[in-house]
């Protein structure tokens, strides 16, 4: 009888959980679990974006997809911009808020600066970028030859267009990370350092052994989210190269919008989608299992 009053006390709780539940259940499965789901659907037919009906064709577009070259030089690509955009976004973001953790005269106006560019619309700063890169009298060339260096031809040319687009997205991404850092070094106990100084860890010693450590939440954070909105990168590479020169700039997403926009082989494009979301999770996956080695909390 005890046991039959528990469970009857636990199904009487059910609309109260569902209650508090489905204000945010409803939209995750309307906008993120369904349109998921779909698209795995959609991966398995040859849907052309254009007509209503379509047929099932399974794993067809997986198999044209793996016998693609530009499949594998995009996947190449977005492996290069991911990694060319994390590291230095963690390692920059992480000095500039060493920088400015102590307050100065100016010191709220410079983080200001360096955190603007990160709520101003990637369109918008890709198109001044675009200025700036111009091989003939662009500001970036202007400041090349002030240190008597060659121009350099950046988005026009296959072999610096990639360069190019991740210069920008570091620059847009630097002020969210150091935001996070400066909050996360501020956290900082001050009695550990008032310890380490005790054991005589100074200065470098002392930030390897009590700095990083109590910022590593934060480093992990910023990495899977710097990760993902690598992996999701496109504004900055649309105005920027379109792709180009020569398909060096085509990461899968890119590669995603020529197939289902330009090409209409939503099939096709939905499968590239999968393969994106598989990705991102195995990658996500990897960093979490690495994290319990080197994240203390």
């Amino acid at each position: 009888m005890k046991t039959k009053r528990k469970y009857r006390k636990r199904y009487d709780r059910i609309p109260t959980v569902l209650f508090f539940v489905l204000p945010a259940l409803i939209p995750l499965i309307v906008f993120w679990i369904y349109p998921i789901m779909r698209s795995i659907y959609l991966s398995f037919t040859n849907w052309d974006f254009m007509t209503a009906h379509y047929d099932i064709v399974w794993f067809k577009n997986y198999l044209s997809l793996f016998k693609d070259s530009r499949f594998y030089d995009a996947l190449w690509h977005t492996l290069v911009f991911t990694a060319g955009t994390l590291f230095p976004t963690i390692i920059l973001g992480l000095v500039l808020a060493l920088l400015l953790v102590k307050n100065f005269r100016g010191s709220g106006i410079l983080k200001f600066i360096m955190f603007s560019p990160w709520i101003t619309p990637t369109v918008a700063i890709s198109i001044v970028w675009t200025w700036i890169f111009r091989a003939d009298g662009g500001l970036a060339n202007t400041v090349l030859g002030f240190f008597n260096l060659a121009p350099l031809k950046w988005i026009n040319s296959s072999e610096t267009a990639m360069l190019s687009v991740i210069i920008v997205t570091v620059w847009k991404s630097l002020g969210y990370a150091m935001i996070f850092y400066l909050s996360a070094l501020e956290r900082v106990p001050g009695e550990l350092y008032e310890a380490g100084a005790l054991d005589g860890a100074r200065g470098f010693r002392q930030f390897m052994d009590i700095t990083l450590p109590s910022i590593s939440p934060t480093t992990f954070f910023l990495t899977i989210i710097t990760m993902v909105n690598s992996l999701q990168a496109y504004d900055q590479i649309q105005v920027l190269t379109q792709g180009g020169p020569s398909g060096s700039t085509r990461t899968l997403l890119y590669m995603y919008y020529q197939l289902g926009f330009q090409e209409f082989k939503m099939g096709q494009a939905t499968a590239v989608a999968v393969i994106m979301i598989l990705i991102t999770v195995g990658l996500s996956l990897i960093q979490f299992k690495a994290s319990e080695k080197w994240v203390h909390y």
